[in-house]
C-alpha cells in the first residue's frame, strides 16, 4: 500500500510534468493526499485527466461568480478550484455557486473542502446526483464516495451552510443542568490546597 507521503509527491511531481507550476502543482499533491485518506480514488480520476488534457484543451475559468459556465470547452478542475478557494471569502455572501461542465470534478472536490476550512462554515457541493459535506476540511459525508472515475460534472452546486448547532436548546439545558452535579462549591479548605495556594516557598 501506498504511503499518504509518496501519493502526494508523485501527484505534485506528474502536475509539473503535464506543465503546471510548481506552485499548483504542490496544491494537486496536497488534493490527492486528501481523497485518498477519505477514501475517493484521487489518483485514478487524476492520471485520467492528465491522459485527456494531453489531446484536449480545457478552459480556464479565473473570475467565478454566482453562475459560472464554460463557453465552448469543458472546464479545467485544477485552475476552477483554485480560483475558487482564492475568491471563496467574496463569494460567500452569494449563498450559492454553480458551475456547469467541469472535468473530472472530484479533482475540483478538494478545492471547495480547503474552502470549507478558510470560511470556517460547511459546504454542501452537489456533482449532478452525488451530494458532499465538507467540514472544515476535516470530514467529508457523501450519499456516493464513488471509487470510480467521474469523467465530467454536468451540473455542479456549492452551497454555503450557516453554523447552528444539531440539537434543540432543551437538550443543552437537561444535559447542562446534568453536569452542574460536578461542580463543588469552594470552601477555605480547598482554597489553601489549590493551586499556587502553598503556604511555603520552595525557591
Amino acid at each position: 500500500m501506498k504511503s499518504l507521503s509518496e501519493i502526494e509527491t508523485v501527484s505534485k511531481r506528474s502536475s509539473r510534468a503535464t506543465g503546471f507550476s510548481w506552485g499548483v502543482s504542490e496544491e494537486v499533491g496536497k488534493n490527492i493526499r486528501m481523497l485518498e485518506m477519505f477514501g475517493i480514488s484521487g489518483i485514478r480520476n487524476l492520471n485520467y485527466y492528465f491522459k485527456v488534457r494531453e489531446k484536449q484543451t480545457f478552459e480556464k475559468l479565473k473570475l467565478i461568480t454566482n453562475e459560472n459556465e464554460a463557453t465552448k470547452l469543458q472546464l479545467c478542475p485544477i485552475i476552477t478550484g483554485l480560483n475558487f478557494l482564492d475568491q471563496v471569502r467574496s463569494l460567500e455572501s452569494h449563498g450559492e455557486i454553480k458551475f456547469k461542465k467541469i472535468a473530472y470534478p472530484l479533482l475540483f472536490l478538494p478545492f471547495v473542502s480547503r474552502a470549507s476550512e478558510v470560511i470556517g462554515k460547511k459546504l454542501q457541493l452537489t456533482i449532478d446526483n452525488k451530494i458532499f459535506l465538507l467540514s472544515f476540511n476535516i470530514n467529508i459525508y457523501s450519499n456516493s464516495l464513488n471509487n470510480g472515475i467521474v469523467e465530467l460534472g454536468n451540473n455542479i452546486s456549492i452551497i454555503f451552510q450557516e453554523n447552528k448547532d444539531s440539537f434543540k436548546e432543551k437538550d443543552w439545558e437537561e444535559l447542562y443542568k446534568l453536569s452542574e452535579n460536578t461542580f463543588v462549591e469552594e470552601n477555605d479548605s480547598l482554597k489553601q490546597s489549590g493551586a499556587g495556594a502553598g503556604l511555603t516557598d520552595n525557591d
